[in-house]
């Protein structure tokens, strides 16, 4: 008699950390839940073809973020993990932060998923052996960034949320912990640096310089490598981590790095 595989349910997964964290899962035997706002033809067909059911889920909706969650239970009886990855950013100084582009990043960022710890909470805490969560936030919640304060303002209490709630559920045998990556390749976010800068090479330069490590390796993160974190949070072996907020960023959030040789 074969062990139950684990389900997973992970948000944002269409396309970079996601995508690569729910592909990541399924190869360790996962039944993993995947919800997006959008899909593209081809993340769509990588990811039914590894295993993994997507669902059109918008984040902002409380009511989607239960159906993702509650379907997941319903088709195998549990849910042992959740990955709160969705997010968006927003380079802006405060006069110019309209009332929607705060609500827009906050609802995003934090909000979904503090209602998705919600859900995931209530069946975990029947379950025998609990539960874990892990929040993608970003260095961004690790110190304070001059070029996006709402950005910072959302990662930072998605931190303290991921502390206080692993210290409510840690007597349930739910671990909540978080990730704060960054910069990683391969994501739409690193993708909006691009936008309006013609060299894009240059602006590859200036994120990896900015991270000691990645300028040591003269490369910036992988997606993978922050999947490989998500999934160790979530596996057995860490089963006595809770509350941790691990940075995966070489080493950028650590402070001003020595001068370039």
């Amino acid at each position: 008699m074969t062990d139950q595989p684990k389900t997973t349910v992970i948000t944002g997964a269409g396309s970079g950390i996601g995508l690569t964290t729910a592909l990541h899962f399924a190869r360790l035997g996962n039944r993993v839940f995947a919800g997006d706002v959008h899909y593209s033809h081809e993340a769509k067909q990588t990811l039914r073809a590894a295993g993994v059911e997507t669902s059109l889920c918008d984040v902002r909706q409380v009511a989607d973020i239960n159906q993702l969650i509650d379907a997941a239970v319903q088709e195998t009886g549990q849910i042992d993990a959740l990955v709160n990855n969705a997010g968006v950013g927003l380079v802006a100084q405060i006069e110019n932060v309209s009332e929607d582009d705060w609500q827009r990043v906050v609802d995003t960022n934090l909000k979904a998923a503090f209602f998705g710890c919600k859900s995931a909470i209530a069946h975990m805490v029947t379950q025998p052996t609990g539960g874990s969560i892990v929040n993608v936030a970003s260095n961004a919640g690790l110190l304070p960034r001059s070029h996006d304060p709402v950005y910072s303002i959302s990662k930072m209490a998605l931190a303290g949320l991921t502390k206080s709630l692993a210290l409510c559920h840690s007597k349930d045998k739910v671990r909540v912990n978080a990730v704060c990556p960054g910069p990683v390749e391969r994501t739409n976010m690193i993708e909006e640096n691009f936008a309006d800068r013609p060299d894009r090479q240059a602006v590859v330069r200036e994120l990896i310089a900015a991270s000691p490590l990645a300028r040591a390796w003269d490369r910036m993160i992988s997606p993978e490598e922050v999947a490989e974190s998500i999934a160790y949070l979530c596996s057995d072996g860490a089963r006595m981590i809770s509350g941790t907020c691990i940075a995966i960023d070489g080493g950028k959030s650590l402070g001003v790095p020595p001068p370039a040789e």
